[in-house]
């Protein structure tokens, strides 16, 4: 049984975007400071790094507000699945981001006008009220990579959550997991075409 790819939505950073890459990239190149995914191993950088707070907060201050001067890119494969996914219904985002524009600006960019208008992106400013949103749209489906958001979903009648694997997330539910866009692609269609 294969989920329809209109009934299941999307976080967008860790998910659709590459958001470690960026951070990692913008640290090394700003700040002259090396830092490996496999250190980062909580969703809270400041947890498991030891890195200046400020530091940090600068370069999510960054991604948040100019995702596309910072040259934050879509994970791989991502643009494929979303392109036919897009075909079948509305692509559903929901974000912890505070602020729309910045992050519809850039979904547009990389996914190109004519998928774009098959967007619908919430913007909640928060990681815990994302249940309400995701019933007000009709999914049952969404797939996140925190894992908390995901156990708080995992609660909530009529969603079924996905963790999105990353370092952060490892060994910290119990959930249905994907480690990547072929993976998604499968879940919708069975194994990937490409």
């Amino acid at each position: 049984m294969y989920i329809h790819p209109g009934s299941i939505g999307f976080d967008i950073d860790g998910v659709v975007a590459d958001t470690m890459e960026a951070f990692i990239r913008l640290a090394r190149t700003g700040y002259g400071v090396k830092v490996r995914p496999e250190e980062i191993t909580d969703f809270q950088v400041e947890a498991c790094l030891d890195l200046d707070p400020v530091m940090v907060e600068e370069i999510f201050t960054r991604l948040r507000e100019e995702p596309l001067a910072c040259g934050l890119q879509l994970m791989s494969h991502a643009r494929q699945v979303l392109t036919g996914f897009a075909e079948h219904g509305p692509l559903t985002f929901i974000t912890a981001r505070p602020q729309k524009k910045p992050i519809a600006s850039w979904l547009k960019k990389e996914l190109g006008q004519q998928v774009y208008d098959r967007v619908r992106l919430v913007a909640t400013g928060e990681h815990d009220n994302k249940a309400v949103h995701i019933k007000e749209m009709g999914l049952a489906f969404f797939v996140d990579d925190r894992a908390q958001t995901c156990l708080q979903l995992a609660l909530e009648e009529g969603i079924q959550p996905i963790v999105y694997r990353q370092p952060w997330n490892q060994g910290k539910h119990a959930l249905p997991e994907v480690e990547s866009w072929r993976a998604i692609h499968a879940l919708c269609y069975g194994e990937a075409a490409w």
